[in-house]
């Protein structure tokens, strides 16, 4: 089976984070965090910030992974590194999503999110709870 390498970014204000809606291909409507392929030479890091830059216009700082999601599709198998990131600069201006949200802890599963990304939602949730903690 074929394996994909990917990236997603967790972007994170407050307590609250950022959510796309896919506007195109087989999970067309689906949720997930943004991001994308990781071209030949880029590290992980590197891919991330070009692909935010590319589908939302917007300059991120990337931080800790969160996990490595491996996820078996139908077709392929999804290698996902997933990070902490927050806005540097830019609009968040959707340029290949169909529409995005901010969602806090609680509303984390209002949405419905593609297979592989359920997976991190949960991992999501903690690391607020953490960072909450450590903020007070």
């Amino acid at each position: 089976m074929k394996t994909i390498r990917v990236v997603a970014a967790v972007i994170r204000k407050g307590n609250r984070i950022f959510a796309t809606q896919r506007g195109y291909g087989e999970f067309k409507d689906g949720w997930e965090f943004p991001g994308g392929k990781i071209e030949p030479g880029e590290t992980p890091q590197e891919a991330l910030v070009r692909e935010i830059r590319e589908e939302l216009e917007t300059e991120i700082r990337v931080g800790d992974l969160i996990d490595t999601i491996e996820y078996d599709y139908p077709a392929f198998h999804l290698s996902m590194d997933c990070f902490w990131c927050e806005i540097v600069g830019g609009s968040l201006e959707l340029k290949e999503h169909e529409a995005a949200k901010w969602l806090d802890r609680e509303s984390l599963y209002t949405v419905d999110w593609l297979p592989a990304d359920v997976g991190l939602v949960e991992k999501i949730r903690e690391g607020i709870d953490v960072m909450e903690k450590s903020n007070v």
